[in-house]
């Protein structure tokens, strides 16, 4: 199974426009053109993470639950492999940065951004993983392929494996359950604090309107042909509604992850604004490019050019950073002029 970048939930045909447009690579772009145009996405303009101050050393050895079946005994955590972007983010930012040896394409902040890559377009590559001698490898459920994850267990190496995160409510228990496996569960309670504080703190800024803006959030890849309508399973849908929004698409009855779009969809959807990737937004050539997909100049986001974008490596992660990418949507949704 290949592991994707939209919380587990994007279909096999995204996927394989995923490896083949690689959009963990980072980038950002705010459009192109007149009118009106997006804000610089969340972490555009310093993409790293914020370590805590006070990281504490892990106590091991520790017996901790995977996702995969059977419990995981980690015993090092002197050389650890954190196989998704998220991932990666959780390990630097409860202060275990300097004991990661490699990085998957989607780890895209600064201080991940020398370490080796451990993937080939959007697949694991086990033998570059055992190449670097891991004393832990942490994974996600939608992390593939299943062969290049059994033969990485297989070698003897522990293995945990994480749910995917698909919703805000799903922040505290991810953090939770890195820390446990690399012993440090005092580290993940201070840092589930501090997230959910920054996240409350963000919320309670959201201005009250009695009619809530109607966003759609789409999946685009011009370079691979890609447009796709996301539904209430696309993972941005609690992000969304966290903002005072609308997911137009959820809304109008998409209940699945993603749909190809259609004049049709975006009509019912009927979306008052467009979130967006900013590498999906450059791919297609910014908002010039975006409106010409059909139906979209249709929508009234695509009749005002209303497009709110975020970074790719850091839209639905729902991490410890999803206090930035809420406070974007909030900035660009209800900034001034709105």
């Amino acid at each position: 199974m290949r592991r994707t970048r939209l919380a587990g939930a994007l279909t096999a045909v995204l996927a394989l426009a995923l490896g083949a447009t690689g959009c963990g690579d980072g980038g950002g772009g705010n459009g192109s053109g007149s009118g009106t145009g997006p804000a610089r996405g969340a972490a555009a303009t310093a993409d790293r993470v914020e370590p805590l101050a006070a990281p504490a050393a892990p106590r091991l050895p520790v017996t901790v639950p995977s996702a995969g079946g059977h419990p995981v005994t980690i015993t090092s955590t002197e050389r650890i492999v954190p196989l998704s972007g998220s991932l990666s983010e959780i390990v630097f930012t409860l202060g275990l940065g300097g004991k990661v040896v490699a990085r998957d394409i989607t780890a895209t902040f600064e201080q991940a951004e020398k370490l080796p890559v451990v993937t080939r377009a959007h697949d694991v590559s086990a033998e570059s993983v055992l190449s670097l001698r891991p004393t832990v490898v942490l994974a996600e459920s939608t992390t593939g392929p299943a062969e290049a994850v059994a033969q990485i267990r297989d070698a003897g190496i522990p293995l945990v494996v994480v749910k995917p995160a698909k919703a805000l409510a799903d922040v505290g228990a991810r953090i939770d359950a890195v820390a446990a496996a690399l012993g440090v569960p005092d580290s993940g309670t201070a840092l589930r604090k501090r997230t959910q504080e920054r996240i409350d703190a963000v919320r309670k800024g959201i201005p009250a309107r009695e009619e809530k803006p109607r966003v759609a959030f789409l999946y685009v890849r011009g370079t691979a042909a890609v447009y796709l309508l996301g539904g209430a399973e696309s993972g941005a849908s609690s992000l969304l509604e966290a903002a005072g929004a609308v997911d137009a698409g959820k809304e109008s009855g998409l209940t699945k992850d993603f749909t190809p779009i259609t004049g049709e969809a975006l009509a019912k959807a009927a979306p008052d604004a467009i979130l967006v990737m900013s590498k999906g937004l450059d791919s297609v050539g910014g908002i010039d490019g975006l409106v010409r997909i059909p139906g979209i100049a249709e929508t009234p986001a695509g009749a005002d050019r209303r497009v709110v974008t975020v970074d790719d490596g850091v839209l639905l992660n729902y991490g410890p950073r999803t206090d930035q990418v809420l406070k974007s949507l909030v900035g660009q949704l209800y900034g001034e002029g709105r």
